[in-house]
């Protein structure tokens, strides 16, 4: 057994063909299937159901490809151990953020995190929660930024900072303070099904998770400048979270109130998959967003006991 045959069979199960995974590990099809075969018949099993097309992989195949990515991702960690220093971060990453945090975080960070560490080459695509936690397992990305905490076995959650939720609305005594339960007899315009905020709006304002604004218009935004156009519109009320309040011209500002103590926060975590880790990246990069964001909000002048974690 050997680390190609494992790219191999890691090749076919993506590709589907034998022919299109040899063309894109560059090598024939003859010595793809030459090496499979070998590797199949030292495992005692079949990988393969070559009878299909496209070409299927067996239950114990798909074991077998789970084990080939994490060999090959620590192979690759150990060819990465003799670059790294105390000092030194480089190499590869792949990042999942949800949408609803990468909007205001990204622009905040990434600039820094890139001028700092110029041999860090950093791939990011907005996903959900759950395609996140799938692809972190699957080994297709090594980290995630997303909304805590999960409590899924595997999963570690490095927590990078605790951001207020905000009201943004006109309400009938304009108060500037506000508890949860004022917003439960309220119309919410509310992201669509999939977004952690979402949940966390039912849950904190105590909602009908149908609950919308007219009765005979149902919508749901994927974004937070569609909630506060459509709030601008009809009225109501949503909510944000404070690295997007701080986006804000201030005219939409002053439409913004807060809760009353305890605060309502959101835990925002920097996660990852124990057997993909890339632990030196990581450390680095949870470092750099805590220095980076910590300071600028609400809650890291506030006492632990004054903040309420708002779960998913």
């Amino acid at each position: 057994m050997n680390l190609q045959q494992l790219e191999y069979i890691i090749a076919i199960s993506e590709l589907k063909n034998f022919s299109r995974a040899a063309e894109y590990c560059k090598v024939t099809q003859a010595t793809l299937s030459a090496m499979v075969k070998k590797l199949e018949e030292e495992l005692e099993i079949i990988i393969f159901d070559r009878k299909t097309n496209p070409i299927v992989v067996t239950d114990l195949g798909k074991e077998v490809i789970i084990q080939a990515k994490k060999v090959l991702l620590e192979a690759k960690e150990l060819k990465n151990i003799s670059h790294f220093n105390k000092n030194k971060v480089e190499g590869d990453i792949s990042i999942g953020i949800i949408p609803t945090i990468a909007n205001a975080l990204l622009p905040k960070v990434i600039k820094k995190i890139l001028n700092k560490y110029t041999n860090l080459s950093i791939h990011i695509s907005e996903l959900t929660t759950k395609h996140i936690i799938k692809q972190l397992k699957e080994g297709r990305i090594d980290i995630g930024i997303l909304a805590t905490p999960l409590e899924i076995e595997g999963i570690e959650e490095n927590i990078l900072y605790y951001e207020s939720l905000m009201v943004y609305g006109s309400m009938e005594q304009d108060k500037k303070y506000l508890l949860p339960e004022e917003l439960k007899d309220h119309k919410i315009w509310m992201l669509e099904e999939g977004h952690c905020l979402r949940e966390q709006t039912i849950q904190l304002c105590s909602l009908e998770k149908k609950k919308a604004i007219p009765e005979n218009f149902t919508f749901e935004a994927n974004s937070f400048e569609t909630l506060l156009n459509m709030v601008d519109d009809f009225g109501g009320l949503t909510l944000i979270p404070e690295l997007y309040y701080q986006t804000l011209p201030t005219e939409k500002k002053n439409k913004v109130r807060f809760f009353e103590s305890p605060f309502p926060v959101r835990e925002v975590s920097l996660i990852y998959f124990r057997p993909f880790a890339k632990h030196r990246i990581i450390k680095a990069l949870t470092e750099e967003i805590q220095e980076i964001i910590v300071p600028q909000l609400i809650s890291s002048s506030c006492p632990k006991h004054e903040l309420t974690i708002v779960k998913i």
